[in-house]
């Protein structure tokens, strides 16, 4: 790849609330994509030999790419539908049935090379995905996202507890379950096998009452052999807090706790009900909470106590949760977490504004991941996309709006027609 540097007005925050500002920046970036210099587009610094410069034009802003902390990849084709019914019904009759069909790895190609572009065409450079309990499948999509560009991190969803999984949908047993674990791992990490893969596996089992004492024992124990990331749902609704109550005899957190996987940059998608000590203990182990509000609003009851959590220094990110959200968009989720911070408006500090979902789209998220992307700054890898704010779907009045103005109206008002350009570690994955 070529070196190139990119001259441009940026937005980026790197650290929660602060938002950066600069008119006219150079970002400089090495062949292998990790930015080597952030500052102003001086004479001298434009007189330095590279291989490519790129010069946004005016009115065009270039922003960290966005991450999803939370995606079901596999129920992208129900993405919108029956919303409206219980979460029970919800699953039973549109998911695990959909899921299933994965043990056709044709489907799920079919399926998976329509998704990553569509999320890569929204700005969403990184995506956390759970995908099915097919082997074949999950791998599947860790080939597309690394033929197409985009920074994954995918799970092969471990599920075996024969109470609360479909027997047309299950792991036959824990020890299946763990042997197809492991071979996702060793084989996703054998398609980039260098020292920072843009694809990278994730234990995860779905959640605690779809699993057994034993599956989640030994999956405990091979993140602590394997190094992977955890993922899970976690006191999502009063169903699941009262399931591990009357189970384990404690929260949902410290469930996962006893069983090894609440771990450094474990992601805990939802975390609606987690109480007090939980969020402590979630602080203390550095795991992360992915704050899914759209699909909260149908299913979990509640509002996530984000400016708490905000103040209280969690790592914190946002989440589609495809499909029980029905946008691809982390914009989309962060105009959600805003409105429902305000209505719940909780806490001293008030609720959430426009920076601070920013923040959570994109350098939060990266912190709770512990991946070097996020904002701009050397040594960080080179994941960003442009926002034209005054083309024909016109967002921005630049006489009239100040700079952080006009960050408040890219929160609250672009869209995929705004997004001209995309790059994930220095190569751009879309553009007009």
């Amino acid at each position: 790849m070529p070196r190139m540097a990119v001259r441009a007005a940026i937005f980026h925050t790197p650290r929660p609330g602060q938002l950066e500002t600069l008119a006219d920046a150079l970002i400089e970036i090495d062949a292998a994509g990790v930015i080597t210099a952030v500052g102003p587009a001086t004479p001298e610094r434009l007189a330095r030999t590279v291989d490519v410069t790129i010069q946004l034009p005016a009115h065009h802003y270039l922003l960290p790419g966005f991450i999803d902390l939370h995606v079901h990849a596999p129920q992208w084709p129900q993405t919108g539908r029956a919303l409206d019914v219980p979460l029970e019904e919800w699953l039973q009759v549109h998911t695990f049935p959909l899921e299933a069909r994965y043990a056709d790895t044709a489907f799920a190609r079919e399926v998976y090379s329509d998704l990553v572009p569509s999320l890569l065409a929204q700005g969403t450079t990184t995506a956390l995905y759970f995908a099915t309990i097919h082997v074949e499948a999950s791998i599947a999509l860790a080939e597309i996202c690394l033929a197409l560009g985009q920074r994954a991190l995918i799970g092969k969803v471990a599920m075996d507890a024969p109470d609360e999984c479909p027997g047309f949908y299950r792991d036959a047993c824990a020890e299946d379950a763990i042997r197809d674990t492991r071979e996702v791992i060793n084989r996703i990490r054998a398609l980039t096998p260098d020292a920072n893969p843009l694809v990278q596996p994730v234990i995860t089992p779905r959640f605690l009452p779809s699993c057994s004492f034993e599956l989640l024992k030994e999956l405990g124990v091979l993140a602590a052999q394997t190094g992977a990331r955890v993922q899970t749902h976690c006191s999502e609704s009063p169903w699941e807090v009262a399931h591990g109550q009357a189970r384990f005899g404690k929260s949902d957190v410290a469930a996962l706790a006893d069983f090894g996987l609440l771990r450094e940059h474990t992601v805990l998608a939802h975390g609606n009900f987690v109480n007090d000590p939980d969020r402590r203990h979630i602080h203390h182990a550095g795991a992360a909470i992915a704050h899914c509000p759209l699909s909260n609003a149908y299913f979990a009851g509640r509002i996530l106590p984000l400016r708490e959590m905000l103040d209280e220094g969690l790592h914190l990110g946002l989440g589609s949760d495809l499909a029980g959200g029905h946008s691809p968009s982390i914009l989309d989720a962060a105009r959600m977490a805003i409105t429902a911070s305000r209505m719940r408006e909780a806490g001293d500090g008030g609720p959430i504004n426009a920076v601070e979902a920013f923040w959570l789209a994109t350098a939060g998220a990266a912190e709770a991941l512990g991946l070097p992307v996020g904002h701009f700054a050397p040594g960080m890898e080179f994941d960003a996309l442009v926002i034209d704010t005054t083309g024909p779907e016109r967002i921005a009045w630049p006489a009239l709006d100040s700079p952080i103005q006009i960050l408040e109206k890219i929160i609250r008002r672009a869209g995929r027609a705004n997004i001209r350009k995309v790059w994930v570690r220095g190569r751009e994955v879309t553009g007009a």
